[in-house]
């Protein structure tokens, strides 16, 4: 059910003909209480869609009843008017709920530089509005969808309260903080300030390390809505890893999801002297264009590895540096190791270990390779 698995949130999503193709293009969910609390992430590139800038500030005291989502168009890059239909569609959706307007969080998605058909979005919102449910989940994440081909929910039910949410994304995976839209629920009775932390450790871990193109959206959003409606108060860190987990487990759909995507790519650095070493090592590996058109290919280079490790700024010695490709250690010491062609890639999954042998901090980035069909839905994505 997705972000209405949990007790206090009905959803509904519709369309509205903000999509060309007819297909559902909006979603509301609604915190019906007793409490709001609530916490966000959004994307860090400084070039930042209306409603990213709106719901920003509507979380400054911690609270949002509401939450309003469009697929169809970014409403980024689109000015004041652009900025004020933000502020219309808020408006609206306080009218219709009988809420505050800084109750009310935005997130759009899609195309950047056009306006949105305001008048399609208010009516749509009005039938959305009528038709919220608990069991409307699925059909909410079905309206955020754009290249997407499937929608994304995940759950966990823990000691008499849930944690559940919804996602997008299939492109400009490469965020910081965030990735593309995603609405988090729970029933847990918890304040802003807890659920920030929670989500903030969270996204660190799984949403940010997903590094699909090495593209960045100007829209990118999670948010964390808290209903307090099980009247549970689980220990903060039972709830920290509930959310980890639900994030863990909407980053891994999103990747699996990858716009023309044929393999999905593990990628764990070990041996790393910190973990921002880690980090920027499998991010680099992850935005190496020649290794993710040779696994492809299924060709398993090692050297396109090595050569992307050498790029960055980490720690280590060229010489002891170890690789394996799901499993087998094609490079010991820096030079070559196991015999590549007993390295298995025909299945959808590949591992990559990357071995920096000067430290004992890790990081796993999730990426997928670089395929024709990747060029085409892009090239095509405004046309």
């Amino acid at each position: 059910m997705s972000v209405t698995a949990a007790k206090g949130f009905t959803a509904a999503g519709v369309a509205a003909g903000i999509k060309q193709n007819g297909n559902p293009d909006l979603a509301l969910v609604v915190n019906n209480g007793p409490r709001s609390a609530a916490a966000g992430v959004f994307t860090s590139n400084r070039v930042q869609a209306a409603p990213v800038q709106w719901s920003r500030e509507a979380l400054t005291d911690g609270h949002v009843s509401a939450v309003v989502l469009n697929s169809g168009g970014a409403n980024a890059c689109t000015g004041p008017e652009g900025y004020q239909d933000t502020i219309t569609t808020a408006q609206r959706a306080a009218e219709l709920l009988g809420r505050g307007v800084e109750e009310i969080a935005v997130a759009s998605t899609g195309l950047i530089g056009v306006r949105l058909p305001m008048d399609k979005l208010l009516t749509g919102l009005q039938t959305a509005a009528g038709q919220l449910s608990e069991h409307s989940g699925e059909k909410a994440a079905i309206a955020i969808k754009t290249t997407d081909t499937v929608h994304k929910t995940a759950v966990y039910q823990g000691d008499g309260w849930t944690v559940g949410g919804m996602a997008k994304g299939a492109g400009m995976l490469a965020p910081g903080l965030a990735t593309m839209l995603a609405v988090i629920t729970t029933d847990a009775d918890l304040p802003s300030a807890v659920l920030g932390k929670a989500l903030r450790d969270a996204t660190r871990t799984t949403f940010d390390r997903v590094d699909s193109d090495g593209c960045m959206s100007t829209n990118d959003t999670v948010l964390l809505l808290a209903s307090g409606a099980a009247e549970v108060a689980p220990a903060e860190e039972e709830f920290a890893e509930a959310v980890r987990t639900v994030c863990a487990d909407l980053a891994r759909q999103l990747i699996g999801d990858a716009e023309g995507a044929s393999k999905d790519i593990r990628i764990e650095v070990t041996g790393a002297d910190s973990e921002t070493d880690a980090v920027e090592v499998g991010r680099t590996i992850a935005r190496n264009n020649l290794l993710k058109c040779a696994l492809h290919g299924e060709d398993p280079n090692w050297g396109r590895v090595l050569s992307a490790i050498g790029t960055t700024s980490a720690v280590f010695d060229p010489d002891r540096l170890n690789v394996a490709i799901n499993d087998v250690w094609v490079c010991k010491g820096g030079s070559v190791g196991e015999d590549r062609s007993l390295v298995d890639m025909s299945g959808r999954e590949v591992r990559i270990t990357a071995d920096l042998a000067a430290g004992t901090e890790s990081a796993v980035i999730w990426a997928n390779d670089l395929t024709a069909q990747y060029v085409h839905e892009n090239s095509e994505y405004s046309s």
